[in-house]
């Protein structure tokens, strides 16, 4: 059966403490591989290990993912600096110790590990290198010795090539590895054109003798440098073990915590989310408990644990999308509020840190709910009263834009008073502004069907654009509401006007039109169009060709009638002439 992740890191924490480290190895790769999510903790350790093998390039690709998977974390930057202090990389080391204590200023590890970077960084400035530097700084040099019949084979081996890099920057270091590494020696030979025989390279005296005092000069540099971080010797699974078993618990209280929310327990869910975010510092727990908050009805509290959320999540670089949840439902409370301005500016906050359509409906939602409730806060029938006064006064004066300017103020005082929009159109079409005279006058019969007078200027400003048809069913309309209402107190009025249109309505533009020009102009009449495609009106006219009387019959038919005295005003029909 297989263990889990953290079984598995118990016992590479084990095995290293025991430095069995082949087997700390295998147990924190096993642990890896196993761990449902991405753990940084466990490539940390796998790093400390290969640290600890001299496997520095390892041990330095593991910091890196370390650090890819939880970049706030300066135990990892340890790691990165102790791998780059091995391979003698010192600036490098130098720079992941400092991130190290940018993170956490406490981190005594780091403290000791940029230490330890800066006297060897003294040390190896004041050391002669015996010419060393300027035998390995040919840039050609891991080629040359591939092509060289002796070193071809040893430049297989990435561990040993690395080496070799590694002493064009820190060439001291060669004193130390040169007996432990017999390779070393062919290497040196080749480059110094001695030649060596391989068998009996233990028992060469060919070596120049400085070198073999080096190791005895400086066996403290060496042993320090190999194990460049002071901690890599005593395991961290302790330390390590606390934050896991931290989160591990906090994700406990956040599940019992979600239980309890979904019973309605809702100030039990609130002591569970807040006992996570004491155990572990993470601002979903603080979100969570906003939600509880929220469904107790308690806003104004929620908001104050939201703020605390993200105050907190910038400190932690949270992610930008916890973030955005943090101020949606900051958004959500104050719409609970009623406080719809203070909604709109987080949800716009929400939407700057991670756009999502739900919260864009939510705003939309909120914009549009605004606007209607200040319109309807405005409304004031006794400001409304003073503004059409006004308009009349305006009006009166001839004073035309200021009339509209005080009609728009009497709609928006009382938006349900047709007059408003009546009195708003006779000033715009003194404006000779038609169209929106037509769209308020409209607006007005909306808002009150028996309003004869905006009937009225409708048709007048219909009459104004020769939209002669509409004008005429408009005032057909205003005949019938003002004969229900008024008993026909505005007849003549209309009747006025209905003459108007019906002459203005087919009248040429020329004095002297033949009957083809006729013709044309009457079918651009709407009606016109209508009445001629009538198959009723098409049958009775051909059949007046050829029996004019037949005509007089079918006129006594009402709707007939109308339509042949429309053709006959149009001109279609022509009397009185041979």
């Amino acid at each position: 059966m297989s263990l889990s992740a953290d079984e598995y890191k118990q016992q590479g924490n084990a095995a290293f403490s025991a430095k069995e480290y082949e087997n700390a190895i295998d147990l924190f790769t096993k642990a890896i591989e196993v761990s449902e999510t991405p753990n940084h903790v466990l490539y940390s350790n796998r790093s400390a290990t290969y640290s600890s093998m001299k496997k520095f390039a390892d041990a330095l690709t593991d910091a890196e993912e370390c650090i890819k998977i939880n970049p706030t974390w300066s135990k990892g930057y340890n790691r990165k600096g102790a791998a780059h202090f091995g391979l003698g990389n010192l600036d490098e080391a130098e720079v992941a110790y400092k991130k190290a204590l940018e993170l956490d200023a406490s981190n005594k590890a780091a403290q000791d590990g940029l230490d330890q970077v800066h006297r060897t960084q003294e040390s190896r400035s004041a050391q002669p290198d015996m010419g060393l530097s300027k035998l390995f700084a040919d840039p050609n040099l891991i080629e040359n010795l591939k092509k060289n019949p002796k070193t071809a084979e040893l430049m297989n081996d990435p561990t040993l090539v690395a080496k070799l890099i590694n002493y064009k920057a820190n060439p001291q270091a060669i004193g130390t590895d040169l007996f432990s590494d017999p390779r070393l020696m062919t290497i040196m030979a080749t480059l110094m054109g001695v030649d060596l025989n391989m068998p009996d390279l233990s028992n060469s005296n060919s070596m120049p003798k400085e070198p073999t005092s080096e190791p005895k000069e400086t066996p403290k540099e060496a042993d320090t440098k190999q194990t460049p971080e002071p901690a890599s010797e005593e395991p961290e699974p302790m330390e390590v073990d606390e934050e896991d078993k931290s989160k591990a618990e906090a994700d406990l209280a956040k599940a019992e915590g979600n239980k309890a929310y979904k019973a309605h327990k809702f100030d039990e869910a609130i002591a569970q989310y807040n006992k996570a975010f004491e155990l572990h510092k993470d601002i979903t727990y603080l979100n969570n408990r906003s939600a509880a908050e929220f469904e107790k009805g308690d806003y104004e509290t929620a908001i104050n644990t939201l703020n605390e959320a993200v105050e907190q999540g910038r400190d932690l670089r949270a992610d930008y999308k916890i973030i955005a949840k943090s101020f949606a439902r900051m958004g959500n409370s104050y719409y609970k509020l009623n406080d719809l301005q203070k909604a709109i500016e987080y949800y716009q906050k929400s939407l700057t840190e991670h756009r999502t359509a739900d919260i864009l409906t939510k705003l939309r939602t909120a914009e549009k709910e605004l606007k209607t409730k200040e319109a309807t806060d405005y409304v004031n029938p006794e400001k409304a009263e003073e503004a059409r006064l006004q308009g009349k006064e305006y009006f009166t004066k001839a004073d035309w834009p200021k009339a509209v300017e005080a009609y728009t103020e009497m709609i928006k005082r009382a938006p349900e008073d047709a007059r408003g929009y009546s009195n708003r159109a006779a000033a715009l079409a003194k404006l000779m502004s038609f169209p929106s005279a037509i769209e308020d006058c409209d607006k007005a019969i909306q808002k009150d069907p028996n309003f004869i007078r905006a009937y009225i200027r409708k048709a007048n400003a219909q009459i104004a654009v020769k939209e002669f048809s509409s004008a005429l069913e408009t005032l057909d309309e205003a005949r019938s509401k003002d004969a229900a209402t008024n008993n026909g107190s505005n007849s003549k009025e209309i009747d006025q006007l209905y003459y108007k249109a019906s002459s203005q309505r087919f009248q040429p533009a020329e004095g002297n039109e033949t009957p083809e020009q006729v013709y044309q102009r009457a079918m651009k009449d709407p009606e016109v169009q209508r009445i001629m495609q009538d198959p009723v009106i098409q049958s009775i006219l051909s059949q007046a060709q050829s029996d004019p009387a037949a005509l007089q019959e079918h006129m006594k038919n009402p709707e007939v009638f109308k339509k042949i005295q429309t053709l006959i005003a149009a001109g279609i029909i022509q009397t009185g002439r041979r």
